[in-house]
């Protein structure tokens, strides 16, 4: 009588929720992660053992470089464009929707107002336009407008001022001092944390 050797049973391993899965997980992460933008100056931020952190989002940043030239900038592309649009009508310009989409790409920026239409006529380089600063002069202080209508965008945005370590106190002084001018009290000087020292 022949004796039939029992088969091995063959497991099966369903991968497809497995997949599934980490598709939702990449999908997530994609649109939940905020990327870093450059900052339209370089600026070397002076040590401090401060421990409160800025947050992510909804953060307006003014930005003096060490030859005291001012930069401006927001976040968020609906922001952005709504404030160009108040900027638009306070100052009579004429900007075309390519260039009100070019602003909204922008991360910051530091030029008179006259000079916007130019800044954004041409998107492949807006990297390489040579900014000389927002004008912060009692005469002409456009960084005062930028702040209000950006308050005006978003009443609960956060004002951040991003000073270089080198950048002479006089420059910071017209930043804050706009700020006051236009009941902004409450504002946060960005430093980088000092690193620990190792304990003999």
């Amino acid at each position: 009588m022949a004796i039939e050797k029992a088969r091995p049973k063959i497991v099966k391993l369903d991968m497809n929720p497995m997949v599934d899965m980490a598709f939702l997980l990449v999908t997530f992460f994609m649109l939940s992660t905020s990327f870093r933008t450059d900052d339209p100056t370089e600026v070397i931020l002076p040590t401090s053992n401060a421990e409160i952190h800025m947050p992510e989002v909804s953060v307006m940043t003014i930005y003096v470089n060490p030859s005291g030239q001012v930069f401006f900038g927001i976040d968020g592309k609906f922001s952005k464009k709504a404030l160009i649009e108040h900027i638009v009508r306070r100052y009579e310009l004429e900007l075309s929707e390519y260039q009100i989409e070019n602003f909204s790409l922008l991360s910051g920026f530091g030029v008179p107002i006259s000079e916007l239409p130019n800044l954004l006529n041409d998107r492949e380089n807006l990297k390489f336009y040579p900014m000389k600063g927002i004008p912060t002069d009692s005469l002409s202080n456009e960084l005062a407008d930028w702040v209000v209508y950006a308050r005006v965008v978003n009443p609960s945005i956060r004002v951040a001022i991003k000073a270089d370590k080198a950048t002479e106190y006089q420059h910071v002084k017209k930043v804050i001092k706009t700020l006051l001018d236009n009941k902004i009290l409450r504002f946060n000087l960005l430093t980088e944390k000092m690193p620990s020292q190792k304990q003999p």
